[in-house]
């Protein structure tokens, strides 16, 4: 089951990729935070230090921060944003 439906590619989440290690998805709004957390460590082999979330337009944004030893760069790459 995919629960992430796309990246989210602004400047402002390009900054947080550089600085603070996060990258954004868009989701479902009945999604929950353990859900897209094990989504994306089993999609990208990273492991998930928080998720943070924001609803707006029916739709929720999930701000996947990683830990230490993973970088939000790499993923961004493979996806196509940097």
């Amino acid at each position: 089951m995919v629960l992430l439906e796309r990246v989210k590619a602004t400047e402002k989440t390009v900054r947080m990729i550089e600085s603070d290690n996060v990258v954004a998805f868009e989701t479902d709004r009945k999604t929950t935070k353990e859900e897209i957390a094990k989504e994306v460590e089993s999609l990208f082999n990273v492991k998930v230090a928080g998720v943070r979330t924001i609803t707006r337009n029916n739709k929720k944004i999930a701000y996947v921060k990683l830990t230490k030893d993973y970088v939000a760069a790499d993923i961004a790459s493979k996806l196509g944003i940097l």
